[in-house]
């Protein structure tokens, strides 16, 4: 199967849902025009990014009206929404909607929240607590939302559960720019790590990243998108407005992993059994304090530690039978 993808690099404006939603309409119609099959916008692009306290203000439920909008633009191309989401239960997530001929067809919330340096995200969001991937009329795909692809667990479990592509939409800001560079070192990790997965893993990378300023913070773009065999198809400028289009062949799916069939050969129960063991160690977390550092060595020796009293008893009883 062939499809094209498209990627909106935009600038939305932070905190105004109506003047993202008319963008997002006109880059709609720009996919529709270009003849792009599926489109990718950025992280939280509906909203801006550096919300705080905005956050309840702007959240859509999916019930919202916005969002019935959303599911009508869907009708002849498919798109990757970045908004925030509320609950039933009046949580607010970080969240990446997949539309899909008229409908919803998956919800990604965002698993990995940064809170270092520039980030805050832990203090207004919500997280996560899936990586699922699912069908689409493209295939079996996966949407991670920035932060998550820098866990490669996450990629791992997309990829095991069959996807064939990544979509990541993203807001990630400049850092560590350097003399003689056409992008900062953040760029140049994102570029690296997006052709090692896709490499690694012989599925396709569709990374949107977005631009503009907020805060004082600046986003440096360079969407891209990445083969099964670490080739780029697409890019797009750093730091300005763009819109590109890439043609996705699945063939090369194929194609990779009949040449390197890694995927075939991982060892599922390896990784479970070891993680079930690292996650066995002593822990004092969660107030359980040296009670559960000693369970958890009982349980790893197969013995149960005596207190005094059942000592001196046990000892008592020895006299006893040897008189």
């Amino acid at each position: 199967m062939t499809f094209k993808v498209g990627i909106a690099q935009i600038n939305p404006r932070l905190g105004d849902l109506q003047s993202n939603l008319a963008l997002y309409e006109e880059k709609i119609r720009q996919g529709e025009k270009e003849g792009a099959d599926l489109l990718l916008f950025p992280e939280l692009s509906l909203t801006g990014y550096f919300l705080r306290d905005m956050v309840p203000n702007v959240a859509l439920k999916l019930a919202s009206p916005e969002i019935e909008g959303l599911k009508k633009l869907s009708r002849k191309i498919s798109f990757v929404a970045g908004l925030v989401e509320e609950s039933s239960d009046y949580r607010f997530y970080n969240a990446a909607v997949y539309f899909e001929a008229g409908e919803i067809r998956h919800v990604h919330r965002k698993v990995y929240l940064p809170t270092y340096g520039m980030f805050d995200e832990q203090r207004y969001f919500a997280r996560g607590d899936r990586v699922r991937a699912f069908d689409s009329k493209f295939g079996r795909i996966a949407v991670l939302i920035c932060e998550d692809l820098w866990h490669p667990s996450t990629v791992y479990l997309a990829a095991l559960d069959g996807a064939v592509a990544i979509l990541c939409p993203s807001a990630s800001p400049l850092r560590g720019i350097t003399d003689q560079q056409v992008q900062d070192d953040n760029a140049r990790y994102w570029e690296l790590i997006n052709r090692a997965y896709a490499e690694t893993f012989s599925l396709f990378v569709i990374y949107g990243n977005r631009v503009g300023f907020e805060d004082g913070v600046g986003f440096w773009g360079g969407s891209e998108l990445v083969d099964p065999s670490g080739q780029r198809l697409a890019k797009a400028k750093y730091y300005d407005e763009d819109f590109v289009v890439g043609g996705v062949a699945l063939e090369s799916v194929r194609r990779k992993r009949t040449m390197t069939p890694l995927l075939r050969d991982e060892d599922l129960d390896l990784t479970i059994n070891e993680l079930v063991r690292i996650r066995g160690r002593p822990s004092y977390k969660e107030g359980s304090g040296e009670k559960k550092a000693i369970g958890n060595r009982q349980q790893a020796t197969g013995r149960k530690k005596t207190s005094k009293r059942e000592r001196k008893e046990g000892e008592s009883k020895k006299a006893r039978k040897t008189r």
